[in-house]
């Protein structure tokens, strides 16, 4: 697979196998991924031993990857259905449940058409979700080597199995993959797997969680779903209520998140030519808040710390967390921190009513000036939508620079997701924890969702990419060009309930689409939550 420009191949499976084929201290991480395996299912056990709740199967968080339901979930909060924050995923299912249920028959009957079959599809899988948790699912692809929020298989062939559950205030998920062709050499995969434990309105959470920080639909520049998930502790908050102190009522609905992750171990993360420092850690934290309810905002950081060779203690940790981290601090090379990322975003809804659109953007900072963000990535976006008896629909373009100080004359480049210290660069695995895109790259996007009551959809995408466009020399460290490419990508997708529309015998989804002059795509039976 892959695109070709001007007769050179820019992605294909030979190349991905070396580009992410783990060394013998990552295959030995294995070890460690099958003993976070049983300790998860030791815990659900012991959790089994506890009261049960009324709904002892439901799953607490919905993942990233649903393109349906997120834009089912955008038009409720639009609408004032939904008040929680929408732009920090995985969302709380109890959050969502509580919103749904809040709209009784009467209200529900009065919703305008297409926004009356949107609330009905979330209530299907919630309650789909408490009914039962138990999930499967097989897949097989050429996979599209750029990711955005729509989830499709990584690998040409996955079968997976899953089962959650919880016992009073403690839940757990237990997922299990087998691939094919594993691109990295990992054929088992626990992806997906974690137990948590809720704490009044905080839920504390171990395991490996997909995330997506922020408004965009082609990609977040911070934490995405292009590198899969890195084994983390997370505190977070469930609920979004607002303050009750009128000092901090103004932010409004709220969310907040904060873990703490080990990376991979090893070397030659990439074709030999990018070696990766193991046991460096991952920090990432996120408040995302809405002081009105047309305006939602989201503060984001992450950082690299630790690693092999380098200080590593609650000082390290200290020093992070405060933003000392760089030469000008009096710190060398040696005694620096970490590397770290930061920045904003923002979704700002049409007051309008007669005019359903938004405008998003996201700004993330590479370096640090003056205490704050600088040497900005940017992604800005538009989205519409609306709807009828017939269905709904949901259009949106958007545009993405990952050069460092992208709005200057002259940005600077080999800067975004780089980092002296850490050689494998922003990546877990040899894949990008921001944007697919890598850096130094631009994108600009169009699609567009159609979606009918019973929960069948339409999508297409069109994309013109500029893949390290200031590469001068081959770039080995790139993740998906190591000279400046020009790529077209054009996406068509279909979903389809199974089982009289009802979804009862699960949901088959189809992609197809072209990287240039190469073809990819994939076919998906998945039921279940």
């Amino acid at each position: 697979m892959g695109g070709r420009v001007n007769g050179k191949t820019l992605y294909n499976p030979l190349k991905v196998r070396k580009f992410m084929s783990l060394s013998s201290q990552q295959v030995r991480s294995g070890f460690a991924v099958r003993r976070v395996t049983v300790w998860l299912a030791a815990l659900w056990g012991a959790g089994c031993l506890l009261p049960v709740r009324a709904d002892p199967w439901a799953d607490p968080w919905l993942a990233p990857g649903d393109a349906t339901l997120r834009h089912d979930l955008q038009w409720l909060a639009d609408e004032g259905v939904f008040t929680a924050p929408t732009t920090t995923w995985p969302l709380a299912r109890d959050e969502i449940e509580r919103a749904v249920r809040a709209v009784d028959d009467r209200q529900a009957a009065a919703l305008p058409p297409g926004l009356a079959e949107a609330l009905a599809r979330v209530r299907r899988t919630v309650e789909s979700g408490a009914e039962s948790g138990v999930e499967t699912r097989l897949a097989g692809a050429e996979p599209s080597p750029l990711r955005g929020f729509a989830d499709s298989p990584r690998e040409p062939g996955e079968a997976s199995a899953g089962v959650a559950g919880s016992a009073g205030r403690y839940s757990a998920r237990f997922q299990l993959t087998i691939v094919a062709d594993a691109a990295e050499g990992q054929t088992l995969r626990a992806d997906g797997s974690y137990a948590s434990a809720r704490f009044g309105n905080v839920a504390v959470t171990a395991g490996l969680r997909e995330q997506w920080w922020g408004p965009g639909w082609e990609g977040s520049l911070i934490l995405g779903t292009d590198a899969r998930p890195i084994p983390s502790l997370t505190v977070e908050r469930v609920l979004a209520d607002p303050f009750e102190t009128p000092w901090l009522r103004w932010l409004g609905p709220w969310r907040a998140t904060a873990s703490v992750g080990q990376g991979e171990g090893g070397s030659s993360a990439r074709d030999g030519r990018l070696t990766a420092r193991p046991d460096t850690k991952f920090f990432a934290a996120r408040l995302a808040f809405k002081p009105k309810p047309w305006l939602e905002i989201g503060l984001s950081r992450s950082a690299q710390f630790c690693g092999e060779g380098r200080e590593c203690d609650l000082g390290t940790f200290w020093d992070m967390l405060r933003g000392r981290d760089n030469t000008d601090d009096s710190l060398t090379a040696a005694e620096q921190p970490g590397n770290q990322m930061a920045g904003y975003d923002a979704r700002l809804r049409s007051p309008w009513p007669a005019l359903p659109m938004a405008v998003y953007g996201q700004f993330i900072g590479e370096d640090e000036a003056g205490g704050l963000p600088s040497k900005f990535l940017g992604l800005m976006g538009v989205e519409a939508w609306g709807g009828n008896a017939r269905g709904s629909w949901r259009a949106h373009a958007e545009y993405t620079d990952t050069t460092c100080s992208f709005s200057r004359q002259r940005p600077q480049v080999d800067c975004a997701y780089r980092n002296s210290v850490y050689p494998q660069g922003y990546t877990h695995r040899g894949r990008m924890i921001g944007h697919s895109m890598d850096n130094d790259s631009r994108m600009l996007a169009v699609g567009a969702v159609w979606v009918r009551p019973s929960g069948q959809s339409w999508s297409a995408l069109a994309r013109r990419v500029d893949l390290n466009r200031y590469g001068g020399t081959p770039d080995t460290s790139h993740a998906l060009a190591p000279a400046p490419r020009r790529v077209d990508d054009i996406q068509l997708g279909w979903r389809q309930p199974l089982g009289a529309g009802t979804g009862d015998l699960g949901t088959l989804r189809v992609g197809v689409g072209a990287f240039n002059s190469e073809a990819y795509g994939f076919v998906e039976w998945r039921r279940g939550p």
